[in-house]
């Protein structure tokens, strides 16, 4: 079969979405080899993956190194798996001509920035909390941070008074009787939407999903096409909303542009965005990809076993 090599950049854990690749491009007759860029050979991922041990996404030189890692292993499909990833693999992208399904690396940095996100989402109309002038509680977000990491909910003006570096937070309303939705989205290089799909955070560990289901929602997909269409967003996309139970809000709070650890659901839900971004990359004809809703996943711990070098213990 015809090879396809595919770098994940932060891979990690992804084993699942790294598997439904490799079933995607046998499904066209295509060999899809998966490569990893960590810091650590002991990740997951390398139950199924060549991992490649890099640099910080913050290195001065970590953009040089990617580019020589693509070159070396004949990369064809560059995939940001953590926030830091995505505005390096947009610019090595560019640098390249290696093919990544993501957005400019000007939109990548807005979105990584919540403060400018937010201010990003007022101007295109999107509905957000109110962020100034609340009652308490409040809630403030590092600005750069990611899985919920860092979060502090202020109840007082004492509370707030000990905030260090005000300035490195995103402060809105707290929302005490909440919903939360992930949409996971795929956008071609025109910008058409051809994946929507909503679902329900049922269950968070850590910042991350750990029991999700697809919903019917027309107003969450009405809100995410606005938001592809007035943002400029590209490739894989993953929006966070929020619905406060009290008054039936639905609030847009984040968007990460690229795959989210939930996407396995909309992929089993029948959104094969794998299938998308491979025949992207292949310049086949795409169409847009419905879902079946009430589709669940539970996530659960599985082990991959990394043998080093030791002696028998007898005892």
């Amino acid at each position: 079969m015809n090879a396809i090599n595919i770098l994940m950049l932060g891979g990690a854990k992804r084993v699942s979405i790294g598997q439904m690749f490799i079933d995607a491009g046998k499904k066209i007759g295509y060999n899809v080899q998966l490569f990893s860029y960590e810091l650590s050979p002991n990740v997951p991922i390398a139950s199924i993956a060549k991992v490649i041990i890099g640099k910080k996404w913050r290195d001065a030189d970590v953009e040089t190194d990617i580019i020589n890692v693509c070159k070396q292993y004949d990369i064809n499909i560059l995939l940001p798996f953590v926030d830091g990833a995505i505005e390096v693999a947009a610019r090595v992208s560019q640098v390249s001509g290696v093919f990544a399904p993501v957005s400019s690396p000007e939109v990548a940095a807005t979105m990584f920035d919540k403060v400018i996100a937010e201010k990003a989402f007022r101007e295109a109309g999107l509905p957000v909390p109110l962020s100034v002038d609340v009652r308490y509680p409040i809630i403030a977000k590092p600005r750069t941070g990611s899985a919920s990491k860092g979060i502090v909910i202020i109840n007082s003006q004492k509370d707030l008074d000990s905030i260090e570096n005000p300035s490195n937070y995103l402060f809105q309303e707290y929302i005490a009787e909440r919903e939360e939705y992930t949409v996971d989205c795929y956008a071609d290089s025109l910008g058409r939407a051809l994946a929507v799909v909503p679902r329900i955070r049922i269950e968070v560990v850590g910042g991350e999903v750990s029991r999700t289901a697809t919903v019917d929602s027309p107003e969450i997909i009405e809100i995410s096409r606005r938001a592809i269409d007035a943002l400029n967003l590209r490739g894989a996309v993953t929006l966070q909303f929020l619905k406060d139970k009290t008054d039936d809000r639905l609030m847009l709070m984040e968007i990460n542009p690229r795959l989210g650890g939930g996407v396995v659901c909309s992929v089993h839900a029948g959104a094969d965005i794998p299938s998308l971004i491979i025949r992207e990359y292949l310049q086949l004809p795409l169409e847009p990809m419905s879902y079946r809703t009430n589709v669940e996943i539970v996530r659960y711990f599985a082990e991959v076993v990394f043998t080093h070098s030791t002696t028998d213990n007898p005892r």
